[in-house]
């Protein structure tokens, strides 16, 4: 092992010294897990949180979604740094501090994402155009989701193609709607997000909080950076296996250490700031830029058909009024296109939370306690998979509605998470990297900031989840929809009264 690196050996082995690879050159290469990160976390938060609030209050708070956008960015390319210069993920790297850190982090991620809220959200916003049984379709798309993920040959460029067919889907739909549906008005109400920064508007303070902190992806999904980009090929992370379908794909050998550093010439440093410079923009103009754009656009849309409206009610429901609204302002196949495009978006959202939650524990499980085992990380992802699958099916066919300690538990846990791994990003980046690949001392203060707001979200959220569980049969209808779980419970019920309602 390199003296430049420390990386603990206790729970891992020590490391290869291997060359590490030149970065892209290539203008198309800049594609990659950055728009694989803001197209799976283009799901409740870009179609429901923002333009909810945009709705109730206008524009004047889009600022704290770039706010929370910046936060993760910063997050991401330090869960990115420590894979680009070893090749195994955070996960990886923190169980090197403390053994058991991944399976703490994996059975949190698996509260979190339990109940099937974006698939059943998703055939929701079907079945407001096409009828039919909610659940029936929510399970369908969970079998599709498991196919897609176990028979395809290399699982990250299936998602990656699924993810980018999404954002050029909402990219042209968004064109449509800049020339047909929104109004001077909302084009007038944009600055206000400029000059109102700071400002909290009259709205539950636990939503807006909600709203900063899961801006794009949130909770889990940023650690899944590290498996993204290994599976890539960026930086050490291209001498390391990737994912492959145990039914269709071909395994490749296994490396003969998890992790791979590099000697610190002249030359190779070089590369690292190649690569450096590389993710991020990578980041900038995927990851932030598609998110910043895509929250803005939902939240105008919802401002130019729904805000000031007196039919509108203080709930999810507002989905269904802006689809009658696009209608009644363009035409009945804008309308139907909205709800398709969503349909769509929460599906493919679904694929990649299924996908992060399999590859998170399937990497934790193989490489921190089987590691001598012939089982392959590749066959563990694809038994985790149906094993999520099942769990989901199984919840949507017995009728069972969201649990209330599961609400509780998904409105905590991700502000939780990100608060513990900011403060461990700063342990691993700073003690295990050589000083020339550490982060710097200006982003681990932008990691503790990180830390500080993260760990009041978790404060407030854990307070009013105990509230919640007291007074459970007096739950305001806005804090509903702070997290993503709740708010995809929400639609589903709302979604099955307007079909009734409709048949």
């Amino acid at each position: 092992m390199s003296d430049d690196f420390q990386l603990p050996t206790k729970n891992h082995p020590a490391p290869e010294i291997r060359e590490l690879p030149e970065a892209p050159v290539k203008t198309w290469g800049i594609i990659g897990p950055g728009l694989v990160s803001s197209g799976v976390g283009l799901a409740s938060g870009e179609f429901i949180l923002w333009p909810f609030i945009a709705s109730q209050v206008g524009l004047v708070f889009l600022w704290g979604a770039v706010l929370g956008v910046v936060i993760q960015w910063f997050l991401n390319l330090e869960i990115e740094r420590y894979t680009l210069a070893t090749g195994e993920t955070a996960l990886t790297g923190f169980s090197r501090m403390w053994k058991h850190w991944g399976l703490v982090f994996v059975v949190l991620v698996i509260f979190a994402n339990a109940w099937p809220g974006w698939a059943t959200s998703s055939a929701t916003l079907l079945s407001f155009m096409t009828g039919g049984n909610v659940t029936a379709i929510a399970v369908t798309m969970l079998v599709a989701t498991g196919a897609i993920l176990t028979l395809a040959p290399v699982v990250y460029v299936a998602l990656e193609r699924l993810i980018t067919v999404k954002v050029i889907a909402i990219g042209g739909f968004f064109v449509l709607a800049l020339i047909f549906a929104l109004k001077s008005s909302s084009w007038g109400a944009l600055p206000s997000a400029v000059t109102h920064v700071g400002r909290i508007p009259n709205l539950d303070f636990a939503l807006m909080m909600g709203a900063i902190a899961f801006a794009g992806a949130g909770g889990g999904q940023n650690l899944c950076q590290s498996n993204w980009i290994r599976d890539k090929g960026f930086g050490m992370g291209r001498h390391i296996q990737r994912l492959v379908s145990p039914v269709t794909g071909k395994e490749e050998a296994l490396p003969t250490a998890r992790a791979c550093v590099f000697a610190l010439t002249d030359e190779s440093l070089g590369r690292w700031r190649r690569w450096w410079r590389f993710v991020n923009v990578e980041q900038a103009l995927t990851f932030v830029l598609v998110t910043a754009l895509t929250i803005m656009l939902t939240s105008m849309l919802a401002h130019s058909t729904l805000f000031g409206n007196p039919a509108l009610k203080n709930d999810i429901s507002f989905l269904r009024l802006e689809g009658d609204q696009l209608k009644s302002a363009v035409g009945g196949w804008f309308g139907s296109l909205f709800w398709i495009i969503g349909s769509y978006s929460l599906f493919a959202a679904t694929v990649g939370i299924i996908d992060y939650t399999a590859r998170l524990a399937a990497d934790v499980v193989k490489w921190t306690y089987l590691r001598e085992s012939k089982l392959s990380e590749s066959r563990l992802y694809f038994f985790t998979v149906w094993g999520i699958v099942a769990m989901g099916s199984s919840i949507l066919l017995f009728g069972i509605r969201q649990p209330l300690v599961l609400l509780v538990i998904s409105a905590c846990t991700g502000g939780m998470m990100m608060f513990v791994y900011s403060l461990l990003l700063i342990l691993l980046n700073r003690r295990t990297l050589p000083d020339k690949l550490k982060t710097p001392a200006w982003r681990v203060v932008a990691l503790l900031l990180s830390a500080a707001f993260f760990a009041y979200l978790s404060y407030f959220a854990v307070k009013q989840g105990v509230e919640k569980v007291r007074e459970s049969k007096r739950r305001p209808a806005a804090f509903q929809t702070l997290f993503q779980a709740e708010a995809q419970a929400r639609l589903l019920r709302e979604g099955e009264v307007a079909v009734r309602d409709r048949g």
